[in-house]
């Protein structure tokens, strides 16, 4: 776990909020953050207080969670599977908020190379919607 959070914290512009023994990397280059609050594109949950989908109270289970696009939800998951959502290394729909377009793995293992590229996307998404938001803002 503390491998995954180090590596959120390397992505430009990231600003880790630990809450409840879970962490939530935020988007936030302009700092601003508590005047403008938003959701992370990426998370680590390790227990079941916010859901029990995963059974995350299992030692040593944790579970990272990655907003994507749309279409890269789509190539990464079938958002209608109905896979086992306490299975450990397999990417799936997140358990919660597949409607959204998150995918979550537990516990990354083999699976870390597209998980790794998933995180990329996840961020370059972030970025987008910040660009987009300022651009907006500037108007």
């Amino acid at each position: 776990m503390i491998g995954v959070r180090d590596l959120l914290s390397t992505y430009p512009g990231t600003r880790l909020i630990e809450a409840n023994g879970d962490v939530f990397a935020i988007h936030d280059p302009d700092h601003d953050y508590e005047r403008r609050p938003r959701q992370g594109w990426a998370t680590i949950v390790n227990s079941d207080v916010n859901d029990t989908a995963s059974d995350l109270d299992r030692p040593g289970v944790y579970r990272l969670n990655i907003g994507l696009p749309t279409q890269r939800f789509r190539e990464t998951v079938d958002p209608d599977a109905a896979g086992d959502p306490t299975a450990l290394d397999i990417v799936m729909p997140h358990p919660v908020y597949a409607a959204h377009h998150w995918v979550c793995v537990l516990n990354p293992d083999t699976t870390w190379p597209s998980v790794r590229a998933l995180l990329d996307d996840a961020h370059d998404f972030a970025v987008r919607k910040h660009r987009n938001h300022t651009r907006r803002q500037d108007r």
